[in-house]
């Protein structure tokens, strides 16, 4: 008995020793980077990859006072953008999953199209579309239009979700008098809790971490988010490495929060029926 389970332990070290190579690959750079970001730039010279000795807490002082307005700026257009975002996709997926009306299909598959038009083509004729609202360097300039684009995506899952929910259901609290509005409210949303979250969490990347849309529209310094903030965080002329890293940590701390908090109700949208034809 020993012998068979030495030999399957035998068997698949090679797998979990390239695992585990790929996984310390994967977490290296994270690694450098919070190394880095407790160096001045003489610790960095003379020891790229070590240990800082001793550990610089004066950078992440001098980086949490320049990210923290980028960051309330990240907060306020992400958050926004997610409650657009499913607000406006859940009752759209429900009309296309849940309700019949003439033209449906057709008007389904037109809003599918709009998946294979990249992003890149529309930049100039959505800039000069916000310049003539008068939205350029609003909060309204990045959150509006990424309501907008997040709609297609969200709608092609959120409506196969709908579409596998019991029927009976839905019968049910049609025949007690529930109005539409009602069932969507009462009924849909509470179920759709994981897909909701798998919408919320790709958006809150999405919006978190753009840079060219906020780079044209954006002029005003105290309306970086944090992408563009961080591309100004470097010295005029001398780049302190420590100081910029500690920034990077800083702004990559609310999404690893985000992850571990709801990671498991990411997956259970993606495996619930949320990505089914």
């Amino acid at each position: 008995m020993r012998g068979r389970k030495l030999g399957v332990i035998m068997e698949e070290a090679p797998k979990y020793l390239v695992l585990t190579m790929l996984l310390g690959l994967t977490l290296f750079p994270f690694l450098f980077m919070v190394l880095t970001s407790f160096k001045t730039n003489a610790q960095l010279a003379l020891n790229f990859i070590g240990l800082p000795r001793p550990a610089q807490w004066q950078n992440y002082v001098y980086a949490w006072a320049k990210v923290r307005p980028y960051l309330t700026n990240s907060v306020i257009v992400s958050a926004s953008v997610v409650v657009g975002v499913l607000f406006f996709a859940s009752l759209s997926a429900y009309a296309f999953a849940r309700l019949r009306f003439w033209g449906k299909e057709i008007i389904w598959f037109a809003i599918l199209s709009l998946l294979m038009v990249p992003g890149v083509l529309t930049l100039i004729p959505a800039y000069l579309l916000v310049n003539r609202l008068g939205l350029v360097n609003t909060y309204g300039v990045l959150i509006l239009p990424a309501v907008a684009g997040g709609q297609v995506f969200a709608v092609f899952l959120m409506r196969s979700f709908f579409a596998s929910l019991p029927a009976e259901l839905f019968e049910s609290a049609r025949i007690d008098g529930a109005g539409e509005f009602t069932v969507y409210w009462r009924i849909v949303l509470p179920l759709s809790r994981p897909i909701l979250g798998t919408v919320a969490i790709t958006n809150i990347l999405g919006t978190w971490n753009s840079y060219i849309w906020p780079l044209v529209t954006i002029q005003s310094r105290k309306m970086f988010t944090v992408p563009i903030g961080l591309a100004f965080l470097r010295g005029e002329y001398r780049i302190e490495y420590g100081q910029l890293f500690a920034g990077y940590v800083l702004a990559s701390l609310p999404l690893l929060v985000l992850f571990a908090l709801t990671m498991r109700s990411f997956v259970e949208g993606l495996t619930a029926g949320s990505i089914k034809a």
